[in-house]
């Protein structure tokens, strides 16, 4: 296409277009479909599902967002509903299942859409529904706080009977207690309470922040058995030992992180190196042990027990002997 030329849209020759009360049916359907494949995962007897990846491993999962999100559809309503599911585990971390069935964000999930198709069909208004359900919920809401218990947070048995509400239907019974003890203790690692000498920008006084998505990660480590999962109260880097003299274990070690390759450094642009002679090639790798070498000098000054570094690390044995 020349510059300056309107681009041409090629479109479908024959769509299909629903309008009216056609429109409104088959969405109620679509979204209605999409719930009752979730709908005997939710509640304290949730099945697991067993599913198939791309890959060909089996997955068994009774978690809303995992299991929607293997599914393709081609209704906007049901992406409509796959992408609520998603946006729940995003923003809450817990509610994909209920959002989806009873509706417990937004009047457009399974349960309330199917319960306004008989009202539809009586010819009241959409937003008359719509106002009719923001009613309820309000209602709803009143009642939860009336209902509602207060919570010791510093209380590990209250706090465990509010956690297995949660993930204690994730699992088997047979981890459910163990799943819920890790959760609590990973949670008051990371957890963090507001200063009142803190900044104004800081965490209010009274308020204890958790942010998992940034300090709290699950590692899994193939063989051995569900019952060794335990809390790590640091960094788990999950690396081999390349050299048989590393040392397994150091306490209190002095670290050094690097943000550049701890490795012989490559032009920028191509590069075309010449070698008539044999000991031209020997004096080619010299080099770049040498320079390799004095970095690895450099680092020792410091006299660091563990380096990390971000980039490329030399597979010359001067590194390994020298660090």
């Amino acid at each position: 296409m020349q510059a300056g030329q309107t681009p041409v849209f090629v479109m479908n020759a024959n769509p299909e277009r629903q309008t009216g009360r056609k429109a409104q049916i088959s969405n109620i359907m679509a979204a209605k479909t999409v719930a009752d494949v979730i709908r005997s995962c939710l509640g304290p007897k949730a099945m697991l599902k067993m599913l198939l990846d791309p890959m060909g491993g089996i997955l068994l999962t009774n978690d809303g967002n995992a299991i929607l999100r293997e599914i393709e559809v081609a209704h906007p309503a049901a992406k409509n509903m796959i992408e609520l599911s998603r946006t729940q585990d995003e923003e809450v971390g817990d509610g994909t299942t209920s959002v989806i069935i009873l509706g417990k964000i937004y009047p457009s999930s399974g349960e309330l859409l199917a319960q306004s198709l008989s009202l539809l069909e009586r010819n009241i208004h959409p937003v008359v529904i719509i106002s009719a359900f923001n009613k309820a919920l309000q209602e709803a809401l009143e009642v939860i706080k009336q209902i509602s218990i207060p919570i010791d947070t510093s209380s590990d048995e209250e706090m465990l009977s509010l956690i297995k509400t949660s993930i204690g239907t994730k699992f088997v019974i047979r981890w459910s207690d163990l799943m819920c003890k890790l959760a609590l203790q990973a949670i008051r690692t990371v957890s963090v309470s507001g200063d009142p000498n803190a900044p104004p920008s800081a965490i209010p006084t009274g308020i204890t922040a958790v942010d998992i998505k940034r300090y709290a990660r699950v590692e899994k480590v193939p063989g051995g058995a569900i019952e060794e999962s335990k809390v790590l109260d640091g960094v788990m880097i999950n690396k081999d030992v390349t050299h048989p003299q590393m040392r397994r274990r150091i306490v209190n070690p002095r670290i050094i992180l690097l943000d550049c390759p701890l490795e012989y450094k490559k032009g920028e642009s191509q590069t075309n190196i010449e070698i008539s002679k044999e000991s031209q090639w020997q004096d080619f790798q010299d080099e770049e042990e040498k320079q390799v070498r004095e970095m690895c000098e450099r680092i020792k000054e410091f006299k660091p027990d563990l380096v990390f570094t971000e980039k490329g690390v030399s597979g010359t044995k001067c590194v390994l002997q020298r660090v």
